[in-house]
Parts: C-alpha cells; structure tokens; sequence
C-alpha cells in the first residue's frame, strides 16, 4: 500500500483541473515522507463557503465559513463522534496505515485568500491541502512554538514540490 487520495468535487464556482489532482497526490506523498508515513488514505472534498460555513458551525461551533477542515479518524479528542468501524477480521482496519481522515477545502475561500497573498490558486489549495494532512496525523498551532513547526513543514513540503511563495 502507499499514501492515497480519493477526491470528490462538491462545488460548481470553479474547475479543479487534473494536474492540480496530481499535484496533490505529490503533496501527499512529500509530505508523508517527511512524517515517515508510507501508508495510508486521505479524503479530499472541495467545496464552497455555504458548505464550509454548515461544516464549521455544526463541527467547532463556529458561525462563519473557513478555508479547510481537517476530520482524523485516528483522532482521540474529547469533543469529538466516536466512529466505529465494522471489520470482518483485524487485518481490514490497521489505524497506521488505514483511513487518515477527510479533508474539506473551501475552493472559494482559498481564491479569495490566494488573491490576499498574491499567489496562484494551485498554491494556496496545496497550501490548505498539506495543512489539512498535518492536522489529520496530529500537528496543531494552538500555541507559538506548535504552529511555528507546523509552519516549517508546511512550506517545506510545498518548497521540495515547486509551490514556493
């Protein structure tokens, strides 16, 4: 098995082109090798704000839209829904190399922040996308010193693709 990325499309605003799917794919895979993961499956959804907006005040109580929501099967929080898995035998589920969890972009916001920044909208989604991965494996900024690591392996990874600023 290797890293893997189902993706689905759930907004009409703007074309997700195939080499943008292939970019992502890379991110993943750099990014994996950086955290020394080798296996496992994301799930991409991209959406628009409205949807995002539903996301975010249901799932952090928060009453606006966002630019990326991270959801870690293997994530062990207080606030968050157990999810129980029906396996036949033990070897269908190992939670290393298993489902890593969904990732929702909103493509409208992440335009608009990729207008604010003065980059390409390629950039700003696989910024978001990488972002999205580090929250499933357990990374957070919650504090300065945890989103100033975050921060470095972000742009790392995105440098080591071409996606620079």
């Amino acid at each position: 098995m290797s890293l893997q990325l189902d993706w689905s499309n759930e907004q009409t605003k703007f074309e997700i082109p195939e080499q943008w799917i292939e970019r992502l794919q890379e991110l993943l895979k750099l990014a994996g090798e950086v955290e020394g993961m080798e296996d496992g499956e994301v799930t991409l959804t991209f959406t628009d704000n409205e949807q995002i907006h539903q996301l975010n005040r249901e799932y952090r109580g928060i009453d606006r839209p966002t630019d990326v929501l991270s959801f870690a099967m293997q994530d062990d929080g207080t606030d968050e829904l157990d999810i129980i898995f029906e396996v036949e035998s033990e070897d269908e589920l190992d939670p290393i190399s298993g489902m890593l969890g969904d990732i929702v972009i909103s493509v409208e916001k992440a335009k608009e922040q990729s207008e604010d920044y003065g980059h390409s909208l390629e950039r700003e989604i696989g910024f978001l996308f990488v972002h999205g991965f580090l929250h499933l494996i357990g990374y957070d900024h919650q504090d300065e010193e945890s989103e100033a690591e975050m921060t470095a392996k972000q742009e790392a990874v995105l440098q080591k693709a071409g996606l620079s600023r």
